[in-house]
């Protein structure tokens, strides 16, 4: 057992983890002196955040430039009915410090954009992309797969969800996709309804956002088979999980034979996140 830290409480508190022949304490030091940031403080980023901090991910770095709404509250669950008009980044920190005291939060109340990405990315090993909107996720896509980080990506729609993994190693025998190998460009603004307008199951964020969580710890651990390369679609009201294949994309402007996209600058995140004309 190598240069074995962790005190005796945490050995009580991760218990459960030190006993694993595929975690051990050797296991548990990793995650607590590993750093997550996770983009949204929402009904993605609640469950993924509660069980990061619970299974002693060391550093979360929260996102999220929202307060609570009531409306909130049927899914967001980090949040509760007291921090109503509260900056979601503010509830979600004491709701970690909470649960668990050995976990550091930082809090980012802010918007990503082309002008804070870097700062906001550059401090943590992994961006989990837990937002509601397609300028932040293309963006964050082109600046992880520029910068090399790995990125858990999920997304809903009233009874569904889905998932993937991009490592975004770059240099190997195998190519690895990127989020715009799936979808090339956003749907064109109004075309696809926010939850607002649609609904969403309450429940269903929970699931999409605790597998990202899972996605995120096993990558921090080296250990099982990620999503990368995979599409996992999630239909709530058949019970279904189906997978799609996600190729490299030769051609993609950000990861492809001959990239366009250099800089999160060379893209308007605006309407169909297009690369910007000369």
């Amino acid at each position: 057992m190598s240069d074995l830290r962790l005190n005796a409480t945490q050995l009580d508190r991760y218990s459960r983890h030190v006993i694993m022949d595929e975690i051990g304490p050797d296991g548990q030091q990793r995650l607590l002196e590993s750093a997550v940031l996770v983009v949204g403080a929402g009904g993605l980023g609640s469950p993924a955040i509660q069980y990061l901090a619970a299974a002693g991910v060391g550093r979360l770095g929260i996102v999220d430039d929202d307060v609570v709404e009531r409306s909130n509250l049927q899914r967001q669950i980090v949040h509760g009915d007291a921090d109503v008009g509260r900056p979601k980044v503010e509830s979600a920190a004491d709701y970690v410090a909470t649960l668990n005291p050995d976990i550091d939060v930082d809090t980012h109340e802010t918007r990503v954009t082309a002008a804070t990405v870097d700062d906001l990315v550059a401090e943590y090993d992994i961006v989990l992309d837990a937002s509601d909107n397609f300028a932040t996720r293309y963006l964050l896509n082109d600046h992880c797969v520029l910068t090399e980080t790995p990125l858990f990506h999920g997304a809903i729609y009233r009874f569904e969800g889905q998932l993937t993994s991009f490592t975004n190693e770059r240099g190997g025998d195998e190519p690895r996709p990127c989020y715009r190998c799936l979808f090339p460009e956003a749907p064109e603004p109004g075309t696809v309804p926010d939850c607002a307008t649609t609904g969403v199951l309450g429940v269903l964020p929970g699931t999409v956002g605790c597998i990202q969580a899972t996605e995120a710890v096993k990558y921090l651990l080296g250990k099982g088979d990620l999503l990368e390369g995979r599409l996992l679609m999630y239909d709530a009201m058949d019970m279904t999980f189906e997978e799609v294949p996600i190729r490299p994309n030769p051609a993609c402007p950000v990861c492809g034979d001959d990239p366009e996209i250099e800089s999160v600058s060379d893209v308007t995140y605006e309407g169909t996140c297009e690369i910007a004309a000369d």
